[in-house]
């Protein structure tokens, strides 16, 4: 019987057995990582990062960095492929307080890996021991790592590649059932993350195919995962965390939400990337945010098409408010 609602433990850190926020790019920006916050994410991730990013001091990087109270607990993502920039960007890195640094080993987009960072790093077991050690040995906090099954059918090693990592020291790890060359098509494998949580002695979290609020129950009794990843389920609808901590504590949660409290939420959100971005940054991602939030409403594609032309926050207003008026 899966204990629901209790904690996971991350080296000394407490963190609610709910549902973890993705560190998706370009997505899980701040406002959106406070919004899921607001409505029960167990942990939130940062964006990635890039270790050479944070040595050259880039402006941009910098400002990844940064966490606030209301998004603890917090991890930091990191990626790269040499030991060496790691090293020197955890000075940086630990500055910022996070609560987890997090070592991205899975992600398969071409950029990432064609420099050999992200899921390239599961065919170089070796340079992968050296980056996760020296994290270890110089981070003050936990340091968690993120997987994938393996880098293509032929080359599944997730559980061996687990087991190095613990023996670096790592506290957790993220395990997507998919290997680099499915990329996100096809199935998730949870079959790979369940072997792996019996194969090893520290926390595993789930990652992969987690698109619903029955999802993440289904992910912890069929794994026993300590915590369960849940990433574009989230687009439009943060309150899906609320709904995922009713359904594992009583077996319901509402399921429809009124269209008067979608367009409440978006507003919210719309106003923390004010808040947090630069105006005409601000302007371009609410136009996307807006969108996602309006999946499912009557007259949704018109909508959208309408956010294509929001050249201010004013024009954002009028649109909620318009909407409004059509429902």
């Amino acid at each position: 019987m899966i204990d629901f609602l209790k904690v996971a433990k991350i080296g000394n850190l407490a963190i609610k057995k709910t549902a973890v926020l993705a560190p998706m790019a370009s997505v899980a920006d701040r406002a959106y990582r406070l919004m899921c916050k607001k409505f029960g994410a167990g942990l939130v991730f940062s964006e990635m990062i890039s270790v050479k990013g944070i040595c050259y001091n880039l402006k941009k990087t910098e400002n990844l960095l940064k966490i606030t109270k209301e998004e603890r607990p917090m991890a930091l993502q990191l990626f790269g492929e040499d030991p060496k920039y790691f090293e020197l960007a955890l000075d940086v890195v630990l500055k910022h307080q996070p609560d987890i640094i997090d070592i991205n080993m899975g992600c398969p987009v071409r950029k990432v890996v064609r420099n050999g960072a992200g899921s390239s790093l599961m065919k170089d077991v070796k340079l992968a021991e050296k980056i996760a050690s020296v994290v270890v040995k110089n981070s003050n906090v936990p340091v968690s790592v993120k997987i994938r099954k393996g880098w293509d059918d032929e080359n599944v090693n997730a559980i061996e590649f687990a087991k190095a990592m613990q023996n670096c020291g790592v506290s957790a790890i993220t395990v997507h059932g998919r290997t680099k060359e499915q990329m996100f098509s096809g199935k998730a494998d949870w079959d790979i993350v369940e072997k792996i949580k019996k194969s090893v002695n520290i926390p595993i979290i789930l990652s992969g195919d987690v698109k619903s609020v029955k999802d993440v129950k289904a992910a912890y009794e069929k794994t026993n995962a300590d915590l369960v990843m849940i990433g574009r389920a989230t687009f439009g609808r943060p309150w899906i965390f609320e709904q995922i901590i009713d359904f594992l504590s009583t077996g319901k949660f509402k399921e429809n939400v009124s269209v008067e409290f979608v367009l409440d939420v978006l507003l919210e959100h719309v106003k923390k990337i004010f808040e947090y971005e630069e105006y005409d940054v601000a302007v371009r991602k609410t136009r996307s945010v807006a969108m996602r939030y309006l999946t499912g409403f009557k007259n949704a594609a018109k909508f959208r098409k309408m956010c294509c032309s929001f050249s201010s926050f004013e024009d954002i207003l009028k649109f909620i408010d318009f909407v409004r008026l059509k429902h």
